[in-house]
């Protein structure tokens, strides 16, 4: 195929200011049209990139960039995916844009040539925009997209004759196929160097839309020729699926079938990872020689990149169905669902996939809010998604509802439930504070015509989720290995001299084994080093410079009821919510008597006491634990998106020192309310 050979450099930027001139001097090339038509479509096929086609307004809110190949002559040419928008005029920020960009405004020159996608099966709306785009003057080619299903709803459409009332090429076109795409790239190869020329129509100065049925009854035959077929099964489907009670039942049913396959389907490939990752570690330890090198290896840099690693298979199964859900064109019909509940508390109905997509991670979750295409709104959906309950989280809300309510299985399904509500509730609460500070202003109605159903493509799922998996690889993925080697640095320096109690169960268990007469005493000896290796264990996390700061700061939490030991886990746990419970048993490794070390994890901290014997974790505490975790922005890697997302570190400030105080309110209420009714701990 001729168009397709190079790859793209492709890039985003936040306004035609932003765009970079071509230092060659190569034509340039701008894709405009109606959201829904296919147009970034057939900027992959010209370009050859990965760039993600969302099926509802507004996903392309970003400019594309790619390199691309047109013609038998090879023409070098820079084509940019212009945001998807119904008319030039409007005041909004993709049409101010693509006005900028039109017009040449600023530093930037006005492409060489435009694409103008439409939709064959809906001509009239699409025409009013190609009437616009036609008083410009540029150069332009229509490309007449989803030509087969016009065909298929009886439309028979005289592309020669609808040039002619154009005044420029029409080309028929099956983006997702690739059909038509071959003679699409010639007519713009020969629009750029004029070897064909035209006279483009002048549309009235107003009455577009009678202008262009016009057009489209000169041109256009078939039942459905001014507009866009009736479908009984599609009109029924339609009234279902966006029906006020009928289609948030449904979107529950789609969205729960969704969130059970990502958690089923994927605990086999993180599983897989979590396994490979311990061999290497084995691996690591049993081949390089004990010290520092080894143990940053070990500790640090492989336990870093498998705890970047075990969430891919969760985000790249999520964009594939949710890839999936957006061809399908069902996922229009939810946004439109959700629009009106996420609208009384400052949210479009966009913000609903960033929102569950949280439930898994809350990365992915602020990725796909580039769905939204207001600022404002975007930026308000960003702040609030970690509120929703992710995965990493489990840990600890397994932990704690199951010291709160021991041997009551109800009461403990409740109450986790309970944590998934109270994150959700908090975060339409916080949306609605914010939109009335900081990002006053009420949320973007959503502008939404209902594409049309069609089967998904599966090589576009792919391809999205191939490209979301690398973003995210790129960006977290560094972050978090960057973190892991500093908290690994942090908890295994100074290196702490053992403790005289560790000592001693040393020597003891170096007698036993000495001692061929006593009976069992290599699993005796065995036993005394695993709790002498506890034991060295806590007292070097105690004097690390991680256990000093958690003494020092211990004095903060201690309205919460935390000692230093629960201080350092949730300070660690900052790095990643589910080390908050891996910490607390290394801490509480050995110090106690008998058989504890080897005891589950939940009765090892359900019996933990503190140095004047009350529990550590009695019920208040750990009620006031489990409110602070669901609330508390604990995930550094979470912040760093938020950064890159948001372009500024203040948006990641603010949403960390807004999640904390809510979170250390809520847990220092949760306290003190249980104290005053009577519950100890």
């Amino acid at each position: 195929m001729i168009l397709g050979g190079s790859a793209a450099r492709g890039f985003n930027v936040r306004g035609a200011q932003g765009v970079e001139p071509a230092s060659d001097g190569r034509p340039r090339v701008a894709l405009v049209g109606n959201p829904n038509t296919g147009k970034t479509s057939v900027f992959n096929r010209l370009c050859g990139v990965r760039a993600k086609t969302a099926n509802f307004p507004g996903t392309t809110t970003d400019i594309r960039v790619g390199a691309a190949r047109l013609g038998a002559d090879r023409l070098a040419v820079e084509v940019f995916d212009l945001p998807g928008l119904y008319s030039v005029g409007l005041d909004l920020p993709e049409a101010r844009m693509v006005r900028g960009i039109l017009l040449g405004d600023g530093l930037y020159r006005p492409p060489d040539a435009l694409v103008v996608v439409v939709d064959a099966t809906n001509l009239v709306r699409n025409l009013c925009l190609v009437g616009e785009v036609l008083r410009y003057g540029l150069p332009t080619v229509v490309a007449l997209n989803m030509i087969d299903l016009a065909q298929r709803r009886g439309l028979t459409i005289d592309a020669r004759r609808l040039a002619q009332r154009l005044g420029c090429p029409v080309v028929p076109i099956m983006a997702r196929k690739g059909t038509g795409c071959d003679e699409l790239a010639a007519q713009v190869s020969a629009a750029l160097t004029g070897a064909r020329p035209t006279a483009l129509a002048t549309p009235p100065a107003g009455g577009l839309e009678a202008w262009a049925e016009g057009v489209v009854g000169d041109s256009v035959g078939g039942e459905a020729a001014l507009g866009s077929a009736s479908d009984t099964v599609v009109e029924r489907l339609d009234q279902a699926f966006t029906h006020p009670v009928l289609g948030l039942l449904i979107f529950g049913l789609v969205m729960g079938g969704l969130f059970w396959v990502i958690f089923a389907i994927a605990r086999v490939p993180m599983d897989l990872i979590e396994s490979s990752f311990q061999v290497i570690g084995a691996f690591v330890e049993q081949h390089m020689a004990p010290g520092p090198v080894r143990d940053l290896v070990s500790g640090g840099i492989v336990s870093g990149i498998a705890g970047t690693l075990v969430f891919l298979p969760q985000i790249c199964l999520l964009f594939f169905l949710i890839s999936l859900l957006e061809d399908t064109g069902y996922l229009a019909r939810a946004a439109f669902v959700m629009d009106r509940l996420l609208c009384r508390f400052g949210l479009p109905g966009y913000a609903f996939v960033p929102l569950l997509a949280s439930h898994a991670c809350a990365l992915p979750g602020i990725l796909s809010a580039k769905l939204i295409p207001d600022r404002q709104d975007r930026l308000t959906t960003i702040l609030v998604a970690p509120f929703m309950s992710c995965s990493a989280r489990l840990p600890v809300y397994v932990l704690l509802t199951s010291l709160l309510f021991l041997d009551r299985p109800l009461l403990a399904g409740l109450a986790f439930a309970g944590c998934y509500v109270l994150g959700a509730v908090v975060a339409l609460g916080s949306a609605f504070i914010a939109r009335r500070t900081i990002l006053k202003g009420r949320s973007r109605p959503m502008v939404l015509e209902l594409p049309t159903y069609k089967l998904p493509s599966l090589r576009s799922a792919v391809l999205v989720a191939i490209e979301q998996g690398l973003s995210f690889l790129k960006t977290a993925g560094t972050v978090i290995l960057a973190i892991s080697i500093v908290m690994w640095w942090m908890s295994a320096y100074p290196k702490a001299a053992p403790p005289a109690q560790a000592q001693s169960l040393r020597v003891e268990a170096a007698a036993l084994r000495q001692s061929a007469a006593a009976p069992d005493a290599a699993a005796r000896a065995a036993a005394l080093d695993l709790q002498a290796r506890g034991l060295e264990a806590s007292h070097q996390q105690a004097q690390s410079f991680a256990g000093r700061l958690g003494r020092v700061v211990q004095p903060v939490f201690a309205p919460l009821g935390y000692d230093w030991q629960l201080t350092v886990s949730v300070l660690t746990s900052f790095l990643a919510r589910e080390v908050f419970v891996s910490t607390l048993t290394v801490l509480l490794a050995g110090a106690e008597p008998g058989d504890a070390a080897n005891r589950g994890v939940i009765d090892r901290i359900r019996s933990a006491v503190r140095p004047d014997g009350t529990p550590l974790l009695g019920t208040a505490t750990a009620a006031s634990i489990l409110v602070f975790f669901v609330l508390a922005m604990q995930c550094l890697p979470t912040l760093a998106m938020t950064r890159k997302e948001t372009g500024s570190w203040k948006w990641s400030a603010l949403q960390f020192a807004w999640m904390s105080s809510i979170a250390y309110l809520g847990a220092y209420l949760t306290k003190i309310g249980l104290h005053l009714a009577g519950v100890a701990g």
